[in-house]
Order: structure tokens, then sequence, then C-alpha cells
């Protein structure tokens, strides 16, 4: 009988590793068609030094996926492309690393939400699902949207508003937000 391999161990990035990784960009995660393309704000330091998104320890977004059903075991970062063959996908609102959210500024998230609009054009996925209500209300010019389905979607696609995985949003458990990414994943299929 063979015993499941030990799940890797993800390489902490170095301090310089961090700092060169300062606005840098990481390639989406996308293909046309998807159920779900998930955006985040920007990707933070761990995932431009390392290239997977949602990359930082006590980022809730892998275990919050899971527990919601989309994806049936916990993926690690670095595994990231298997999210293709599931139909979901991640983008960002915003392109550029940042060590914290708060360093973009409302322009950048409003030139991002100008360009996530056309990806949401070209890709077609069935949902849009932002992770973040401020950078959703900044972005596509909605102050006050609230988390959930939005009454306005983009063409075809429904676009929802997810709280922000990140271990900083303390206004969210994992439970909290495994069960809002599960209302999105019962309403898409």
């Amino acid at each position: 009988m063979q015993t499941p391999a030990k799940a890797a161990k993800a390489v902490r990035p170095t301090a310089e590793q961090l700092a060169a990784a300062q606005d840098a960009t990481i390639p989406d995660i996308a293909a046309p068609g998807l159920r779900v393309l998930f955006c985040g704000i920007n990707p933070g330091l761990w995932s431009g030094a390392t290239g997977h998104h949602f990359a930082r320890p006590g980022n809730r977004f892998w275990p919050a996926l899971h527990r919601s059903g989309f994806t049936p075991r916990q993926l690690r970062p670095e595994e990231q492309e298997q999210l293709l063959d599931l139909g979901l996908g991640i983008t960002n609102v915003a392109p550029r690393t940042t060590a914290k959210a708060d360093e973009l500024t409302r322009d950048e998230l409003r030139e991002g939400g100008a360009a996530l609009r056309e990806r949401v054009a070209r890709l077609r996925p069935r949902a849009l699902a932002v992770l973040g209500i401020g950078a959703y209300r900044t972005g596509f010019g909605r102050p006050r949207a609230v988390v959930g389905r939005q009454p306005e979607g983009l063409g075809d696609t429904e676009v929802w508003v997810l709280p922000n995985p990140s271990g900083l949003n303390a206004h969210y458990t994992l439970d909290a937000l495994a069960q809002e990414f599960r209302r999105l994943r019962e309403a898409v299929g």
C-alpha cells in the first residue's frame, strides 16, 4: 500500500526577493469560457516573488476555494494552473505587486476596473468574482455595492463581490469566507 505524498512546503522568499518583487506583475491564470474568473485586488510581494497568486501564507483564498466545493482538495499556490481544468481562473484589478493593497491609487483601481471589463468581454467567463468590496466599489464606480451577486453584470457575465481572503481581513472567518464562495459556486454550477 502506498502512502500519500507529503505536501511540498512552499519556499519562503528572502527579504531581497520580496523587495525585488515590488511593482512586478504576474501572469493571469485565465482562458476563454471559464465558470468563474476570480479577481484579486492586486498581487502581494509573496506572489510577485514566487509568481503564484494568493501565495502569502495566511491568505485564505485556497482554503476557502476548497471548503466551498470549487476544488476537490486544497490546492497550493504553485498548483494554480490546475484551476483551468476546473473552469476557474485568477486575475487582478491592478496588476502591480505591493506590500499592501492600500498602496494602490484610486486611479490605478479605476484603470484596472476598465481593463478588467475588457478582459471579461474577451474571455466571457460565466461569472466574475471580485475579491474585495473596496476595490470593486472604486474600480467599478459602485460606492454602495455590497458582498454578493451584483445587480448589473458585464454582458453575459454575472458579477459577484466576495470578501477579500487576505489574512488581514478580520471581518470574515475562514468559514464565513467559504460560505460566500459556496453561494457563488451554487449559483454558477
